[in-house]
C-alpha cells in the first residue's frame, strides 16, 4: 500500500466512522416522484458527487457509481481568489433565536446550533426538504418564475450532518488521491465543500436553484434566464443570493450563481438595496443595535415645552 494511502486512511477513519454510525439514519430524499429523475438530473441519487463550493449533489448528471467533481478541474471563479481563500472572520453577532431564526449566520466561523437536528422540514414536489417557515415564499417564488415561461429546479435543499460528512469526506479522498498532502487535505476541501456543521444547508434555509436547460454549477449559471430572474426577483420573495461575486474573502465560499438563501422579505429588500453580503449586513445591523442601545437619553431640558407638560 502507497505511503500517502496508509496517511489518508489514518487521516480519514474518525470522519469515516462518524459517518458510518450516522448512515442508519432515513434517507432524505425518496426514490421515486413527481418530478423525473431526468428532471432532477440526479438530486436524488444517494451517490452524487459533491460540486464546488458547498454547492449542491448531483446538479449535473454522471454514470451511475461516478464520482467526477468539477471544483477538480475548473479555475478559481474569474476576477476573485478561490472560495475562502484569505476570508476574514466577521464580528460575532448573537440574535434572538426566537425573533431572528431566518437571519442564522452559518459559515465557516460560526456552526449550527446544538438544535439544528430538530428543524421543522417540509418537503418539496421533488421530495427535497427546507424549513417549513420558508416553504410558502420559496414555493411562490418557483411558481412565478414558472409562470415567466421558466423552469427553475431546486437540485439540493436541507442536508442532515450525515450527508454533509460523507461529501466532506469523499472531497477529502479525493485530493488526496490527486497528491495532496495529508496536512492540507482537509483545509483545501473546506473551500470547495464546506465542512460538516459549518454549511448553510443544513439550515433548511437554503437551496440550490438551477435551470433545467443547464444543470451545471458553474458561473455559466449566471447566464441562464433562470438565474437572471432570480437574481432580479428573489428579493421579493425572501431571498438573496447568498454568495454574490467579489464577496468570497467575506463568506468563505466562492461565487455561487444558484445558492439563494431566506431571509424574510424585509431583510432581503434591504440587503439588495445595500449591495452587501449576509455577513456585511449582519455586521452593520448589530452595530446599529449597539449605538441605539448605548445613545444616551435626551436631557430634559432638550425636551420640547409641549412634551414636558403632556408627560
Amino acid at each position: 500500500m502507497n505511503r500517502w494511502m496508509k496517511g489518508a486512511l489514518a487521516l480519514l477513519a474518525p470522519l469515516l466512522l462518524t459517518a458510518a454510525v450516522q448512515a442508519a439514519e432515513p434517507p432524505e430524499v425518496p426514490a421515486s416522484g413527481p418530478w423525473t429523475r431526468t428532471d432532477l438530473a440526479g438530486a436524488m441519487d444517494p451517490a452524487a458527487p459533491a460540486w464546488p463550493e458547498d454547492a449542491a449533489e448531483g446538479a449535473k448528471a454522471v454514470p451511475e457509481n461516478e464520482e467526477i467533481s468539477a471544483e477538480e478541474t475548473k479555475d478559481p471563479p474569474e476576477g476573485g481568489e478561490a472560495p475562502g481563500k484569505g476570508a476574514k472572520k466577521p464580528a460575532e453577532l448573537v440574535f434572538p433565536e426566537a425573533e431572528d431564526w431566518q437571519l442564522l449566520l452559518v459559515n465557516p466561523w460560526n456552526p449550527l446550533p446544538e438544535n439544528s437536528e430538530t428543524l421543522a422540514l417540509k418537503s418539496l414536489p421533488n421530495g427535497l426538504r427546507v424549513d417549513r417557515r420558508a416553504y410558502e415564499d420559496l414555493m411562490d417564488m418557483l411558481s412565478d418564475c414558472r409562470k415567466a415561461g421558466l423552469r427553475p429546479l431546486v437540485c439540493s435543499a436541507y442536508r442532515t450532518q450525515a450527508t454533509q460528512t460523507r461529501l466532506y469526506n469523499n472531497k477529502i479522498l479525493r485530493l488526496l488521491a490527486a497528491g495532496y498532502p495529508e496536512e492540507e487535505a482537509a483545509a483545501e476541501a473546506a473551500r470547495w465543500v464546506a465542512a460538516p456543521g459549518t454549511s448553510e444547508h443544513q439550515t433548511g434555509l437554503a437551496v440550490d436553484i438551477v435551470a433545467a436547460s443547464y444543470q451545471i454549477l458553474d458561473e455559466g449559471q449566471a447566464e441562464t434566464a433562470e438565474q437572471k430572474w432570480l437574481m432580479e426577483h428573489c428579493w421579493e420573495y425572501g431571498f438573496i443570493l447568498r454568495y454574490p461575486l467579489e464577496k468570497g474573502e467575506i463568506t468563505g465560499i466562492g461565487y455561487e450563481p444558484w445558492h439563494y438563501r431566506y431571509v424574510g422579505r424585509p431583510t432581503a429588500l434591504d440587503i439588495r438595496d445595500s449591495g452587501l453580503c449576509l455577513e456585511e449586513y449582519l455586521e452593520r445591523r448589530a452595530a446599529r443595535q449597539a449605538t441605539d442601545a448605548s445613545a444616551p437619553l435626551p436631557a430634559a431640558d432638550a425636551i420640547p415645552a409641549a412634551d414636558a407638560a403632556a408627560s
